[in-house]
């Protein structure tokens, strides 16, 4: 009796339904993660997010029931009602992210989605929450052998070594794309040629990138790149200097474009500037970062702010040397972090106003720019426009923003997720969508006046 009462208990626990508590924590993970994106959502992306979100739920699920050890069990009847509302609830919110992500892709003339995304989404899921759990239980394992402070340790040595392996590799790319723009490079009216003051060297990726695009023989490029000159002062006399030695300042118009944290400046945007204008154009750049846009926005945000001043400064300054007749207008443009800096050289609007023609910011981060004054130009999918640690607890302020795509209702923290994923993709949309601006971002530079 005893063996066969053994087996009955044995097959009773392997049948038992999940606890409450874990069926809604892992049904509120899933939910989340399905909540309406602000742009497409791949179905590596959909089930990774799943699987982390479903993971995270779990553990904290796991965790409260042990501090709870001496709480009552629920009934097996309330166990089977939770999973029955939690498939409800996941067939909805599947049914309802699967009719949002059409509409966004329709906006954006990708193509739908259908049931093989969720299969594939599902798949990924699943794959990910369990290697999600096996870490854990390593670390947990490990933890009870060497100690938690040896294992955060060794987590730290293993995270620094797979960067410094991925590094080389990057460093590779950015060779080959040295390469295979020197040879774009204009001989007469910008940075890095035979005559220039600024060696081709020094111009960094995305400087080199920027002087090799120009689209109209008329204008004018010219870069001052981080290993131009030794501090932010030096780089910005060089690059007036530059500007003068190219003959920029005989141009009608210069246009001052602070870069992201990498050093880009669009070449969409500077393509519509050198349209707008006609070619009667000379536009000036000066990187500060080699690091992403959203690093320097959190630990150098000051570095781009003090690049900026220290440019229009010197170009400022060295326009009002030249006779009245002969002073070129000058504007400034940045997009993402470059509108931060941008927007950081004038104390207020009537500043702003009193010392340009006219400036353009596209694709501001959330809150960080004065819009006063200014031509901004944000899409209503980029998540940068949205992103801020206020979106927690607050709708984002999209007065500026032009609608490009369908518009979700914002919810307190599912948005703050969901928009910090979007980040991590902000530039892989259309042209006109997400964190992608065309060339209508010179093009909608404004006459002075």
């Amino acid at each position: 009796m005893s063996v066969v009462s053994t087996s009955r208990a044995a097959v009773t626990s392997s049948l038992a339904l999940p606890r409450v508590a874990t069926t809604l924590a892992l049904t509120g993970g899933a939910v989340t993660s399905l909540a309406p994106s602000l742009l497409p959502r791949g179905p590596v992306v959909q089930g990774v997010l799943t699987g982390i979100l479903v993971a995270l739920c779990w553990g904290v699920a796991t965790v409260a029931r042990r501090l709870r050890s001496g709480a009552p069990t629920p009934h097996r009847d309330a166990r089977a009602v939770a999973l029955v509302l939690a498939g409800v609830a996941l067939v909805w919110s599947v049914a309802t992210a699967n009719h949002w992500q059409n509409a966004v892709r329709a906006a954006m003339s990708a193509p739908p989605i259908g049931a093989g995304h969720w299969a594939e989404a599902t798949a990924w899921a699943g794959a990910t929450c369990l290697a999600l759990y096996a870490i854990a239980r390593g670390i947990s394992s490990a933890a009870r052998r060497l100690g938690l402070l040896r294992v955060v340790a060794l987590t730290i040595v293993a995270g620094t070594v797979l960067i410094a392996g991925a590094a080389p590799a990057a460093a590779d790319v950015a060779t080959q794309h040295f390469r295979s723009t020197s040879a774009r490079i204009d001989p007469t009216l910008g940075s890095g040629d035979p005559q220039s003051l600024v060696p081709w060297s020094t111009l960094g990726a995305e400087g080199r990138r920027f002087v090799a695009g120009a689209s109209d023989p008329r204008g004018v490029r010219t870069y001052v790149g981080l290993d131009s000159a030794p501090d932010t002062a030096a780089r910005a006399r060089l690059a007036v200097a530059e500007l003068d030695r190219a003959g920029g300042l005989h141009r009608s118009h210069v246009v001052i474009a602070v870069p992201t944290g990498s050093g880009w400046i669009d070449g969409e945007a500077a393509r519509g500037l050198e349209r707008r204008f006609a070619g009667d154009v000379a536009i000036v750049g000066m990187q500060y970062s080699y690091a992403p846009s959203w690093a320097t926005f959190v630990f150098g945000r000051a570095d781009a702010e003090a690049s900026a001043r220290a440019l229009f400064a010197a170009v400022s300054d060295r326009i009002a040397e030249l006779p009245a007749a002969e002073r070129p207008a000058l504007h400034v443009y940045g997009q993402s972090l470059g509108s931060v800096g941008g927007s950081a050289i004038f104390g207020s609007t009537a500043d702003q106003r009193a010392r340009t023609c006219s400036v353009v910011w596209a694709g501001p981060p959330a809150g960080a720019v004065r819009s006063d004054g200014a031509t901004v130009l944000a899409n209503s999918s980029d998540p940068v426009v949205w992103w801020s640690p206020a979106l927690l607890t607050q709708a984002p302020d999209l007065s500026t923003a032009r609608t490009d795509a369908p518009v979700p209702q914002w919810l307190p923290v599912i948005s703050f997720v969901q928009t910090g994923v979007d980040l991590l993709f902000a530039l892989n949309a259309p042209s006109g969508h997400g964190h992608r601006y065309g060339d209508d971002q010179g093009l909608s530079m404004r006459d002075c006046g």
